[in-house]
């Protein structure tokens, strides 16, 4: 019973997020309409889908309050880079194999080699800006340039003759309302609010936008929340009484729960455009928020708590778990790199190896949650790797 409540509202929270997506998905896909291929997935699609982890980073540090906090938001964001760059392209590869669309997806190389290296260089700074004992608000604003600075380089290595003039209304654009606004309210089926009988449209299409973004964001609140009681040792919710938690380190925690739960939004537009055979978008996607993930949904909050509040200072404990991830992440993303980068077409081969690779990501995580002694060996390697790293 300790874990179970926080573990259900874990798994409602992801509901929520999964039903607010899609009308997040369809707003977005309409104002990134006249993006070429694969641009639209790593800048629009991208910044869209990876706000719950803006929020989620967010509310662990303004909520928490302390390093614990910042810990919390690390692994939310590297949990969340892993995760998209192992379980969605998988799950993207098998969708369209085993639903008959096609036998295998071919993506761009163009977009592999411009993603992927533009994620590992970032994924390589992140390691060597968020090190020390204390962090400040330059930290922060380093990472936001990192990430405007690939956002701009996105955009000018836009082709204009790419650039689709035509724009198809997503299947999922509801065009006919049939209840009131309550019940989509309460199903959290936020399209016929705003749309209506009418077609998307810049009027619409903001508005929408808005209040799916909006009800994201709470969601990430009570998201935290939950994290919180499955860390602690002992958490109190009121009227209740007082639970027994797992009593590990929140940063294990936000890594897999909140990581993702906070995907869902990415999953679902990656699955949407490999549907409509986009697969250079469904890909882009996902490197796509990955940078946007480690570069602004942290650095973003880190920023703004340390211009408020003054510098974040770490103990040990943090710091060290806070390098295992980040070379993990790394470590994991050139995995991934190689995998897309070694044939022209991927195939559901490509997708088991992400997988299995996610697989011991996961088992380290919980390795590192129990205190084993494999686990243990592993992170001293990782964190060697960032020491040997942080003194060149």
């Amino acid at each position: 019973m300790g874990i179970l409540l926080p573990l259900v509202l874990v798994l409602l929270c992801c509901v929520v997020i999964w039903r607010a997506s899609d009308g997040f998905t369809a707003a977005s896909d309409y104002i990134g309409r006249n993006l070429s291929e694969g641009v639209r997935g790593a800048t629009i699609n991208a910044i869209g889908s990876s706000l719950p982890e803006v929020f989620t980073s967010f509310f662990f540090l303004f909520y928490l309050k302390d390093v614990d906090g910042f810990s919390g938001g690390i692994g939310t964001t590297a949990g969340s880079a892993i995760f998209n760059g192992m379980i969605i392209p998988a799950f993207v590869i098998l969708v369209v194999v085993f639903t008959g669309i096609a036998p295998y997806i071919k993506v761009s190389k163009k977009v592999i080699l411009r993603d992927g290296f533009s994620l590992i260089i970032a994924e390589f700074l992140f390691i060597i800006i968020i090190s020390g004992t204390s962090l400040n608000w330059w930290h922060g604003l380093f990472l936001m340039i990192i990430y405007f600075i690939y956002l701009i380089y996105m955009l000018k290595s836009m082709k204009k003759s790419t650039v689709s003039q035509t724009y198809q209304e997503p299947e999922f654009v509801v065009s006919k309302k049939k209840h009131s606004n309550w019940y989509y309210l309460l199903t959290m089926d936020l399209e016929p609010i705003i749309l209506g009988k009418k077609k998307m449209t810049d009027s619409t299409a903001w508005p929408l936008l808005i209040l799916s973004t909006f009800s994201i964001a709470i969601t990430c609140l009570l998201l935290v929340q939950a994290c919180e009681w499955i860390g602690s040792e002992f958490y109190t919710i009121p009227f209740l009484g007082t639970f027994k938690g797992l009593d590990i380190p929140i940063m294990f925690v936000a890594v897999i729960l909140a990581s993702a739960a906070s995907s869902v939004p990415d999953t679902i537009i990656s699955m949407n455009d490999a549907r409509r055979g986009n697969y250079d978008d469904a890909i882009s996607n996902a490197l796509g928020s990955n940078i946007f993930d480690i570069c602004f949904a942290l650095g973003f909050p880190l920023f703004l708590y340390t211009i408020i509040h003054g510098p974040i200072h770490m103990s040990v404990e943090t710091i060290n778990q806070s390098s295992e991830l980040r070379m993990l992440l790394l470590i994991s993303t050139v995995l991934a790199f190689l995998v897309f980068a070694a044939r022209k077409i991927i195939t559901v081969y490509h997708a088991y190896i992400l997988l299995t690779i996610y697989g011991f990501f996961t088992l380290y995580v919980i390795g590192r949650g129990a205190d084993h002694p494999l686990a243990n060996s592993v992170a001293e390697f990782l964190r060697s790797i960032v020491a040997w790293l942080n003194l060149l």
